[in-house]
């Protein structure tokens, strides 16, 4: 086992380190290099949301920034820290100046997911938020830094064994979050094919639920925060695997629950931002607080709520058409209220109410896992990577963890 820095790494020829491409106005574009951004890199994954393009006609200058399978992204400006690998399929991308990658050369020194979870160990990230300090401006990493960063580098067989244990514990929460995400696609399927036979008979949302906001205490006055109470915002909703909230970033007390306009919303409350991004959805799994960008649906008839839930999404755009705003769009409770309510043809409604409970209730344990291995993970990452713990006994942790 050896230690050196990254810029070593690359001097040496194993390692190939790089910023992303600086775009200039004039190069941006309807088509060509999609713009990977420091909000495309999530939970180990790229998403190549990114709407932003940079000409065809400048590959030249983009040279090495271009998007490589295997390349190891890290995110070093803004929100710094996060990490992915580049998938197969992932074609004519570029790389945005927020973003550093790492492109292994050498494979027989350093194995590429060893190196994507020795960026995330406390190895590295002790060494990274020094150099953010270094700073009066919002948290960054630069170029220099990263390559003065100092890495310890084991056999590859270690290193491979390493990114196996760690890899197997990931690979079960990407599918977990994929079959998830699969179950609410067939519930919205199968709503979509009662849709078309349900029908408007003049009943309104504020018919058939309680329709309600919420609100923000006084963030002058400590007394109303970090209690017990969940208080959720729309960055809560955005960050969600699936649509199951059952923690939120930040909580009130009780006196701040009494100081602001939201009710503590019992389980089963149907969650939707009506703020800047409308249409979020969620339903809350523990008792919690909202701000005031949301709109809280609480059905009268529990059988209602994932007929209600799933219309929600399918008319996601015919909400976002009834919203207003100078500064940001917001769809009011009143518009909502008064929205027509798509009646289920007569006997659908039984039916749906337990097949969509009954598959939700197969993704909600899914995620639910999730929390297990990713806990397990996180344990035995610095352990790992500090040579504390063998590949052996990790392993056995891992499969006990359900990977």
């Amino acid at each position: 086992m050896s230690e050196m820095t990254l810029g070593a790494l690359a001097t040496a020829g194993v390692l190939a380190i790089g910023d992303g491409y600086r775009t200039r106005q004039a190069e941006l574009t309807s088509d060509g290099f999609r713009i990977i951004r420091v909000a495309d890199v999530k939970d180990g994954r790229i998403t190549l949301d990114s709407p932003d393009f940079v000409d065809g006609a400048f590959e030249k200058q983009i040279g090495a920034k271009v998007a490589t399978e295997g390349d190891v992204l890290l995110t070093t400006k803004g929100t710094v820290g996060r990490v992915a690998i580049v998938p197969k399929g992932v074609s004519r991308a570029v790389y945005s100046p927020q973003l550093c990658w790492f492109r292994v050369l050498n494979p027989e020194v350093i194995d590429g997911r060893y190196l994507s979870y020795w960026l995330q160990s406390p190895a590295f990230t002790s060494q990274s938020s020094h150099m953010q300090g270094n700073s009066d401006m919002a948290p960054y990493v630069s170029l220099s830094d990263l390559r003065s960063s100092r890495i310890t580098v084991p056999l590859r067989s270690e290193q491979q064994g390493i990114a196996e244990v760690l890899g197997a514990l990931d690979d079960k929460i990407a599918s977990n979050t994929a079959l998830a995400s699969k179950i609410e696609d067939l519930v919205q399927a199968r709503y979509r094919t009662i849709a078309p036979r349900s029908r408007y008979t003049g009943t309104r949302f504020a018919d058939v639920a309680q329709i309600s906001g919420g609100g923000t205490p006084s963030t002058s006055d400590a007394s109303y925060w970090d209690g017990k109470v969940w208080w959720a915002t729309p960055t809560d909703m955005t960050a969600l695997a699936g649509p199951y909230l059952d923690s939120t970033s930040r909580t009130i007390t009780e006196a701040g629950l009494e100081a602001c306009s939201s009710k503590l919303f019992q389980p089963g409350a149907i969650l939707m931002t009506s703020r800047a991004t409308i249409g979020v959805l969620a339903v809350n799994i523990v008792a919690t607080a909202v701000n005031q960008g949301f709109i809280v649906v609480q059905p009268n008839d529990e059988r209602l709520r994932w007929w209600i839930f799933h219309q929600m999404r399918a008319r996601a755009d015919e909400f976002l058409s009834w919203a207003n705003g100078a500064t940001f769009l917001e769809l009011s409770r009143g518009n909502f209220k008064q929205l027509p309510f798509l009646t289920p043809p007569d006997g659908c409604l039984d039916q749906f109410a337990v097949f969509a409970e009954s598959l939700h209730a197969r993704a909600r344990a899914a995620l639910e896992e999730n929390g297990s291995l990713a806990a397990t993970r996180d344990t035995l990452l610095p352990h790992l990577m500090s040579g504390k713990l063998r590949v052996r006994d990790a392993e056995a942790a891992a499969s006990a963890a359900g990977a």
